[in-house]
Parts: C-alpha cells; structure tokens; sequence
C-alpha cells in the first residue's frame, strides 16, 4: 500500500478538550470534520491510549478548538505531546469556560458538543458529538496539517490518526525530547546560539538529543543533567541542582526536586 496516497487527503489542526472530575484536560486532534449541519454533528478521532479519550467517555462531552497559523506552537506541543494524566496541560495556558468546557485562548473559533455515538477501530474511538454551542473568537487563517508539517516543521505524535513511522535514516539529527521537533536548519545545530530554541515548543537547546544512525540518543549539549520524570523538564539554571530551594518546582508540571532524576 502506497501510504502517500493519504497525505492528499486534507486535515486540520484541533485541540480536543474536556472535563476529568473537574480538572481540565485535552489533547491535539487533526481529524475531525462536520458530519450534518442539521442536527450540526461534528466527529473527532481520539487514540484509545489518549488520556483525554478515558475523560471524553467519563464526562460525555468535549469542545473542538480550531487552531489558527498564528496560535502559539507551545499549544501544540503542550497538548500533542504531554500526558493529561502525569501534567496539567491547563497549568500557565490561558483559558475560559464557555459553554460549560474549558476553552484555551489562542484559537480562531469553538465548538462544544455532546457526544450522542461512537465508533471504534482498532486503535481509535470517532466520537460523534451534537453541537451545541459554537462561536467565532477572532479572525485568521485555520492551520492545516500541511502547514503545521512545511512550515511550522512539527511532527506527528505517535498517537495521531495520521501517524506513520519514518523509514530508518542514516544521517545524524537533532531530536527536541519535549515535542519530537527534528532540526533541520542550515545551521549545523552545535553552531546555533545558546539562546537558541526550537520553534514548536520552546525548548532551549538543551532539550534537545543526538540521534545517530543507530537510533541511540545522547544528549546533544551536556554530558550530565537532572531530568524531571514526569514531564521530561530538563534542569537547566545557573545555580547547581543539588543546591536549589527544597520548595523549587519544575517550571514545566509543578512537581518538586524528588521527581527529578540524574541523568549521566
């Protein structure tokens, strides 16, 4: 099977989100689509191993958030690529309750639906959801998966609909641990300054890991780090780790020192 013949097929980029026991939670979507305009019926696809497709089945709900070219790529890094069930996704991102679900700033329109049927694949719940309420935040242009992948380079998540795994490659590259962003500048990637930080998710270079042929990773800026083990985080500051603050929290997930790990 040609499995490019897909890439001619058309998506958008989602953030899918919904209510776990009251704490807001969601994840990246691409497909999604209106199924009828009367009753207006939208479907979204959802990985059964997605946190946020457990919380869509407990809470009965879910909003579509429609994500613009100029949305902050650390939406879709944050929401792609992070477990709802280890982080809270909504800890620092601005959002709003509108129609009764948690709704993040930054994207072009909403829709909040009430899922009245299910499908199921193998791999994925298509979750059919009746709208109802819908509502336009500002203008823009809709990010398409295209437009995420030519221009924004990101990847696909391993939990996507879309997800295809690369063919093996021979050359050395630079992988972001947080989002799986790939560098690929003219710049070769020890010569990028320090300053430096990947455009999908923010990330410094520190991040970043060294893959080489061989698929083994090792870390492409330092030798030795503290690494959060829950969000991935890497430590990073000025002052040494041993000596920081016992009430220090990761800036990522909230989660004190005992959660961080020495990575050699």
């Amino acid at each position: 099977m040609d499995n490019t013949a897909f890439f001619n097929l058309s998506y958008g980029v989602y953030l899918c989100t919904t209510w776990d026991n009251g704490r807001p939670t969601g994840c990246v979507a691409n497909s999604a689509m209106q199924i009828t305009a009367n009753p207006a019926t939208i479907a979204v696809s959802i990985n059964h191993e997605n946190y946020t497709h457990k919380c869509i089945k407990d809470c009965g709900h879910f909003a579509m958030v429609v994500l613009a070219e100029d949305s902050d790529p650390k939406l879709i890094g944050r929401f792609g690529f992070m477990s709802g069930e280890k982080v809270n996704k909504f800890d620092g991102t601005p959002y709003s309750v509108r129609g009764k679900l948690p709704i993040p700033d930054g994207g072009l329109c909403y829709f909040v639906c009430k899922v009245i049927s299910t499908m199921e694949t193998t791999t994925h719940t298509v979750f059919l959801g009746e709208v109802i309420e819908a509502e336009n935040l500002r203008k823009g242009a809709p990010m398409t998966y295209a437009y995420y992948h030519k221009v924004l380079k990101g990847k696909t998540s391993a939990k996507a609909p879309t997800y295809v795994a690369d063919e093996p490659k021979e050359e050395v590259k630079y992988v972001c641990s947080i989002c799986s962003y790939e560098y690929s500048g003219d710049v070769p990637f020890e010569e990028l300054p320090d300053d430096w930080v990947c455009p999908l998710c923010g990330m410094g270079k520190e991040f970043f890991q060294k893959v080489g042929a061989d698929g083994k990773k090792t870390s492409a800026t330092k030798k030795e780090k503290w690494v959060c083990k829950v969000c991935g985080y890497v430590y990073d500051g000025d002052v040494p780790f041993e000596e920081l603050p016992d009430d220090w929290l990761c800036p990522i997930c909230g989660m004190g020192k005992s959660e961080f790990e020495k990575v050699e």
